[in-house]
């Protein structure tokens, strides 16, 4: 596991009290999210299970994180920061419970 910023676990928890969840149209969004979540905790990508041919939401997040740890190699701590972003972004569009 790597260092979290305090800003980063405020994120967190703020993720888990917008008012509504992207759907399956914001999937991309909604992948980011799980992508940035997961490379910014330093979990290690090679050791992913690759999902099944009809998992097709675990395939999009999967690919998401890939994306993130091995084309872009996007460090723990920037993830951290677009995670960051991210939730600010969703929070404006999803609305917040504080």
């Amino acid at each position: 596991m790597v260092a979290q910023t305090a800003a980063f676990k405020k994120a967190v928890e703020d993720s888990r009290k917008l008012k509504a969840k992207p759907n399956n149209d914001e999937l991309l969004e909604a992948c980011a999210l799980y992508a940035n979540y997961k490379q910014g905790t330093g979990e290690d990508f090679s050791k992913a299970t690759q999902p099944g041919t009809f998992q097709f939401q675990e395939k999009y997040k999967y690919n998401a994180w890939k994306k993130v740890a091995e084309e872009d190699k996007v460090t723990p701590s920037a993830a951290q920061q677009h995670y960051v972003q991210l939730v600010e972004k969703l929070k404006g569009t999803y609305g917040f419970s504080a």
